[in-house]
């Protein structure tokens, strides 16, 4: 009898749709064989414990070597974090204390401390240190398969295509990834931002995430159906569903290549309004898929994630390499990049931030810069340094008023005094943002207007912040709201102010990169759209299928709108009649 169709829901981590057979990773727990040795085997024990950390340590280098080859450096240093768990003195030395106190083998003693790591990191209130578990639980496998004599398949020996299925996915695991052989894979728990979502976006694989329990539910004989853009999984569909997705995946292939054709033509309404079209980058290595979409330069580099995942912080010689590298790979294209913005979700541990218990209202982005200029002068130096590369442009997160843009820009002249005391270069004409995402900022924006070259707008900020709705929290995830009537106020009054300082203004938020909503957006004047770069050719079809005066039109009807889902539908509605080949 043919097994039960399942519909699992998850987070949606990298988008597309895939069909293949499952293949559980690691499923099974290793065995641990307890043991008790004699006193004259201790140093024998010792020595097969170190022997076992060098075999790791090597087989940890050559995956970080072929991955700083195959994907980008940024990646590769994901692995410093398992190196630095087998440089740990402390967890060697209590597994060589126990070994001799407990006189049992090195393989039951290592377990029993890796077992307590485990429990104390995943019990610590900060972010970085709970996301190091799933570092240690690697990297301890690793070791007691050494002591053990086994040798764990890997993903990179795969030989068929298949889909992943596994409780988590290590890093070393996402990394060994090939597309030719792993068509998509399914966890049961991860997000959106966590290394193994950057990696499968990188390379292009289907993926989701979060489903709880898909590791119980499906057996390695199952076929699945993996949508990683609503995050949904099929396990062994029928017929039907499996025709309905095939479907799905062609119709999804044959618009997306459609889109693609318009790569090398400008985003321009039919009456000539041209528009800015960039894309949101974490990383370095992902500009290339941003040219290849047709992107028009970067209007979102996010540049927290040099300070993740790392025991030390990033030197200012460090960050002006990567901003270099990318602002003369867009050249002559602008690059956007917003100073740090650590605190809300991100954190890291090297820095000391102090646990809040809201910590999205509390010490994070430039509230945290201008505590500490020591750290936020490193990287403005690094930018500035980098503006000589190309269309170089900065700009700051979570403003709330005025004054913290004049602190900011205080900080931004003494950096440059350092530069020229030591002579080196800098495009002293820079242009110089803020980032509209907190009320009070939109709705003094017009003073703020006065002290900046531009602003873009952070919709997923703005949103929860207007709205007074914790856009993480499933309980009241149908309060977040895009196309409420108050966000569209707040974004007219945003771009109002700017066309009266003469300044331009864009938006780096999702909702910039949602067709319908864009459609609106063109015509409240945004001159600047930034999105993932996939939704480039949307947007691009949008802008180039509406004229300006119909954009307005229809942005006038809708801010006349009384309720979400009356914009929503209506705008819904003419994004169907106005706008071809799109799904």
């Amino acid at each position: 009898m043919a097994n039960a169709t399942q519909f699992l829901r998850g987070v949606p981590a990298s988008p597309g749709v895939c069909f293949g057979k499952a293949f559980l990773l690691d499923s099974e727990e290793i065995t641990i064989p307890r043991r008790h040795i004699t006193a004259e085997q201790i140093p024998q024990e010792i020595a097969r414990f170190e022997e076992a950390l060098i075999h790791t340590r090597q087989e940890i280098l050559e995956i970080q070597h072929r991955i700083a080859r195959e994907l980008d450096v940024e990646h590769a240093e994901i692995f410093n974090a398992h190196l630095l768990v087998l440089e740990d003195r402390a967890l060697i030395e209590e597994v060589i204390t126990k070994l001799k106190s407990e006189q049992l083998t090195v393989e039951c003693v290592f377990f029993d401390v890796l077992k307590r790591y485990i429990r104390a990191f995943s019990r610590v209130e900060d972010e970085y240190l709970r996301e190091r578990t799933s570092d240690v639980e690697d990297v301890g496998k690793r070791i007691l398969r050494q002591l053990l004599g086994q040798r764990r398949r890997s993903l990179a020996d795969l030989h068929e295509p298949v889909v992943i299925v596994a409780y988590d996915l290590s890093p070393s695991d996402t990394a060994t990834m090939h597309r030719d052989h792993v068509m998509g894979f399914a966890t049961d728990i991860g997000g959106r931002t966590s290394h193994t979502a950057i990696m499968a976006k990188s390379l292009e694989i289907p993926a989701v995430v979060g489903l709880e329990d898909v590791t119980q539910r499906v057996k390695s004989d199952d076929w699945l159906i993996i949508d990683g853009t609503t995050g949904v999984v099929i396990v062994n569909p029928d017929e039907a569903t499996r025709k309905t997705y095939d479907e799905l995946r062609t119709r999804l292939q044959a618009i997306d290549q459609t889109l693609l054709q318009l790569k090398d033509l400008p985003a321009q309404t039919p009456d000539g309004r041209r528009i800015q079209l960039a894309a949101n980058i974490e990383l370095p290595d992902e500009v290339p898929s941003v040219l290849a979409h047709g992107g028009e330069g970067i209007g979102l580099y996010r540049t927290e994630f040099f300070y993740l995942n790392r025991q030390d912080l990033p030197t200012e010689d460090e960050q002006f390499e990567a901003y270099r590298r990318v602002a003369q790979a867009v050249a002559p294209h602008p690059v956007v990049i917003r100073t740090l913005d650590l605190g809300g979700d991100k954190f890291t541990s090297s820095l000391k931030m102090p646990h809040e218990m809201n910590p999205f209202l509390g010490w994070r982005a430039v509230r945290f810069c201008l505590a500490r200029p020591d750290i936020f002068k490193i990287q403005l130096r690094a930018i500035l340094r980098a503006s000589t590369y190309g269309a170089v442009k900065m700009m700051y997160p979570l403003i709330s008023g005025v004054e913290e843009v004049r602190q900011a820009n205080q900080l931004l002249e003494e950096a440059k005094d350092e530069l020229r005391t030591h002579g080196i270069p800098y495009n002293a004409e820079m242009e110089v943002g803020a980032m509209i995402e907190v009320p009070s900022a939109a709705l003094t924006c017009d003073i703020i207007a006065r002290e900046v070259r531009f602003f873009s707008i952070g919709t997923n900020d703005l949103i929860q912040y207007a709205l007074a709705v914790d856009r993480v929290n499933e309980k009241i995830a149908y309060l977040y709201e895009p196309a409420h009537p108050a966000v569209l106020r707040l974004v007219k009054t945003v771009v109002d102010a700017a066309r009266a300082a003469n300044i331009w203004v864009g938006m780096c938020g999702e909702m910039a990169g949602e067709p319908a909503m864009a459609l609106l957006l063109l015509g409240l004047g945004l001159d600047e759209f930034s999105t993932s770069p996939v939704n480039i050719p949307k947007i691009k079809q949008v802008v180039r299928s509406v004229a300006m005066p119909q954009a307005q039109a229809l942005a006038q009807q809708a801010l006349a709108l009384r309720t979400a889902k009356e914009v929503e539908d209506f705008a819904a509605a003419q994004l169907r009649r106005l706008v071809k080949e799109l799904p």
